[in-house]
């Protein structure tokens, strides 16, 4: 009869429950994408998605969710497009400016497309802040945009009605603080150095290809949802 030796069994030990936790939570996510699927409709009545992130965000705070919920829904949409995100996408390590600073937030970017990561970067503000869930209160580092309600060329493309009320955020529809609207979050946030800069700057989409599209002309640019949030967000 065949016997596994004592490395393979002590491989065996630690590698399956692994692999089971792993499973458990890539099925947790079909759940929650599916859910968001479901309550389409009622995030997006008109059906219109363009750059309504917030919208998504907004849902999700006045959901009774734990702060671990909460974070793996914000891995399931795309804070620059309003896309949803397949569960198992992998995120990208990019840096965004701090609110009233010239600090530098490091982090985790969940995106449907590269171009979204760098409007998100050259377009977008972090900021700590506190949130109650289910389980406490808990800090996380919104991204967020100015308040776009008083521009005078609102994008056509977005439905106006998702973000405002007359020249102020719609807080019945929006999350708003400070006059700034929250789009998503930065997943695992932490203090940038010389050496998570470096290697952004260095990154062959966020160093490359982002200083080329972030520094063309907007009515240069034709790649899309980036170019409608780029619109709202300038």
């Amino acid at each position: 009869m065949f016997k596994l030796s004592l490395f393979y069994k002590v491989v065996l030990i630690f590698i399956l429950p692994i692999t089971f936790t792993i499973n458990q939570s890539f099925a947790s996510d079909i759940q929650s994408y599916d859910k968001l699927v479901e309550e389409w409709p009622k995030i997006f009545p008109d059906g219109n998605r363009n750059a309504a992130s917030p919208r998504f965000f907004k849902y999700l705070i006045d959901q009774d969710l734990t702060y671990l919920e909460f974070l793996n829904y914000n891995t399931l949409f795309c804070p620059v497009s309003g896309s949803l995100i397949r569960p198992g996408t992998r995120p990208t390590f990019i840096f965004i400016n701090k609110v009233a600073s010239d600090e530098r937030v490091c982090g985790y970017f969940y995106q449907c497309c590269w171009p979204c990561i760098c409007d998100v970067m050259k377009y977008a503000e972090a900021k700590h802040i506190n949130l109650s869930f289910k389980d406490g209160l808990k800090e996380i580092t919104a991204l967020v945009i100015d308040n776009p309600c008083e521009k005078k060329q609102f994008p056509e493309e977005i439905n106006r009605n998702y973000f405002c009320d007359g020249n102020k955020p719609n807080k019945d529809k929006v999350y708003e603080i400070d006059d700034k609207i929250v789009i998503g979050i930065l997943h695992k946030p932490s203090i940038c150095n010389n050496t998570k800069i470096s290697f952004v700057n260095n990154h062959p989409i966020t160093g490359k290809q982002c200083l080329i599209r972030n520094s063309t002309p907007i009515n240069e640019l034709n790649s899309g949802m980036g170019d409608i949030f780029i619109r709202l967000a300038k």
